[in-house]
């Protein structure tokens, strides 16, 4: 199992009086996806909670609790041939198989629900295209998302908090 590293985070976003709100959440997170949807439905956001999680300089996990439902979606699903467990975790919640090591993957490949933030104005061939740029860390995805979809200053304060 991979350790957890300096860069990974957990952001809670959800909105409270017509505002955009943003926490940290514990690192151990970072490895749980039960865990995280499970602290995602303590929060009752407006339209949902969404959760951003950067596994180092990797991938991203991006999640969204509405009620009853739960959306996820995977940067790169190569993470799981690494050991990475939330990537594993993710490809088994959204039952697809782990890439197997004799798999010849040269691309980034996402997973899961491209359109999870298509109500919220970043649709699928967007996000499609932000996981797969190789020129932008997770972090740098995940602050672009924020932005697009209006929540940059309160993503940005919970994540200085969590990499200064």
């Amino acid at each position: 199992m991979t350790d957890l590293g300096a860069t990974d985070f957990a952001v809670v976003v959800y909105r409270e009086d017509e505002k955009w709100e943003a926490d940290l959440l514990p690192q151990a997170l970072t490895a749980d996806l039960e865990g995280l949807i499970h602290a995602l439905r303590q929060l009752p956001g407006i339209g949902g909670t969404i959760g951003m999680v950067a596994v180092g300089d990797d991938f991203f996990v991006a999640l969204r609790v509405f009620g009853g439902e739960v959306s996820v979606f995977l940067s790169d699903i190569t993470a799981a041939l690494d050991d990475y467990p939330l990537a594993q975790q993710v490809l088994e919640y959204l039952d697809l198989p782990i890439p197997d090591e004799d798999d010849d993957i040269d691309m980034v490949l996402p997973a899961g629900d491209l359109s999870i933030f298509a109500d919220l104005g970043l649709d699928e061939m967007e996000l499609g295209a932000l996981s797969g740029d190789l020129e932008l860390y997770p972090d740098e995805v995940l602050a672009s998302i924020a932005s697009r979809l209006g929540f940059a200053q309160p993503f940005e304060r919970a994540l200085d908090a969590a990499i200064g």
